[in-house]
This record gives C-alpha cells, sequence and structure tokens, in this order.
C-alpha cells in the first residue's frame, strides 16, 4: 500500500475535525507506524476480549454475547419446564455459556499470531472495510483452527449436564429430516460457534473504543497513529 492510499484508508475510519487538521496529523504518519499501530490496536483488543470473556460470568451476563437455548430446545423448554425438569433447563444454559467462557482462553495465540502475520492487503481491507472488517479478519484467520480447539473444552463442560446429550439425540433426527439447520443438530457444536461469534463481536467493539479513545489503551504508537486522526 503507498501512502496516498494509506491516507486514504485512514481517513475512511471515523474523524472529528476538519480535513485540513486532519490531513496535518496524518502527513506526519509513516506507512510502517500506520500498519504498526493497527497492529497494535487489533492485538490489544484481542486480548482485551479474551480477558473480558474468559472469565466466570463473561458470556453468562453478558447481554451481548450470551448463549441462549438452541431455538429447537427454547420452543420445547417450557413442557420440560411444565414437566418438573426446570433446573435441568436452567441448568443447561448455565452450562453453555459456563463452556464457552472456558474455551475462550485458549484463542490468545491465534489471535496475536493471525495480528501479527497481519499482510499489507489484511491491513487495507481492515482500514477500509467498515465496522465488520475485524470480524471479518479474525474469522478468517481463525475460525476453523479455533473451532477445533473450542470443541473438546465445551464438550467436556457440556457433558455434565444430562439434558445436552438428549437433546443431541432428538436435534440429531429431526435435522437428518430437515426440521432443524444441521448446525444446531449437535450443542457442542453449537456453543462453539456461538462462542466464537462472540468473541470476533467484542474484538470489534474492543478495537472501536481503542480507535476513538487511542490515549486510554496507553500505549504510544496508538496515540500517534489515531490521535492524528482526531
Amino acid at each position: 500500500m503507498d501512502r496516498r492510499q494509506l491516507t486514504i484508508a485512514l481517513t475512511a475510519a471515523p474523524l472529528t475535525l476538519p480535513f485540513p487538521a486532519r490531513a496535518a496529523g496524518l502527513a506526519s504518519i509513516t506507512d510502517a507506524d500506520a500498519t504498526k499501530g493497527l497492529k497494535t490496536a487489533l492485538e490489544t483488543g484481542a486480548l482485551n476480549a479474551v480477558k473480558l470473556l474468559g472469565v466466570n460470568d463473561g458470556f453468562l451476563a453478558n447481554p451481548k454475547v450470551h448463549i441462549p437455548l438452541p431455538s429447537a430446545l427454547q420452543d420445547a423448554s417450557k413442557l420440560l419446564k411444565a414437566m418438573g425438569q426446570k433446573k435441568q433447563v436452567e441448568d443447561l444454559e448455565i452450562a453453555l455459556n459456563r463452556a464457552a467462557e472456558a474455551a475462550v482462553p485458549m484463542a490468545k495465540n491465534l489471535l496475536v499470531n493471525a495480528v501479527r502475520g497481519m499482510s499489507v492487503t489484511d491491513a487495507k481491507n481492515i482500514l477500509t472495510g467498515g465496522d465488520t472488517s475485524v470480524t471479518h479478519f479474525f474469522e478468517g484467520k481463525t475460525r476453523e483452527p479455533l473451532s477445533g480447539q473450542f470443541l473438546p473444552v465445551v464438550q467436556q463442560a457440556v457433558s455434565k449436564v444430562g439434558l445436552a446429550a438428549k437433546y443431541d439425540k432428538v436435534a440429531g433426527k429431526a435435522a437428518g429430516m430437515g426440521l432443524l439447520k444441521q448446525e444446531d443438530a449437535s450443542i457442542n457444536h453449537y456453543v462453539t460457534r456461538k462462542a466464537l461469534d462472540g468473541l470476533y463481536l467484542v474484538i470489534g467493539d474492543e478495537e472501536k473504543k481503542i480507535r476513538q479513545n487511542p490515549v486510554a489503551a496507553g500505549s504510544d504508537i496508538l496515540r500517534k497513529v489515531f490521535g492524528a486522526l482526531k
């Protein structure tokens, strides 16, 4: 990416001052600084997200990423509660979120490596890609390997709840008949998918906060790069 392309890309981010003031600030930013600043923002955002979600109640108590029962089980939960299985239903929903909380810390190394291996094309796509560009970057680089890492952890946590096995048995048949999405036929795969969705969402939110207030991030390169956009 040449200086002109990078300047155009950076000016596409949310700005607060008239263009001449922004241009003056951006003129002092080298391509190397811009790339380093973006990488620092993404790495910081990813680590912040892991810290927020990979703790007790990180998913369970956060309405933005809380994992509900699969839609098929939501419909059945009323009947199950009426049949005296209210606690089992509630325990299962808690277990889904606890499983996600247990799995998320495993993402740290893959997320950091994805950022550090970011190409110039990746950087350009993130800078010009709008609000979902960070999510798309991390999904493309890490969803498949993280799914493999998360699944055993999720399975171990969820298997402690008897209702999970019953769900899989019924859901598997329903999916085979086309009555349920295949991705929701296994409760372990469902939780893994929702855990990753939540993780990428929060990473994007954290990165936005850093762009909006680089001083609070406590990094000289972030203050230099994103401060020039203020």
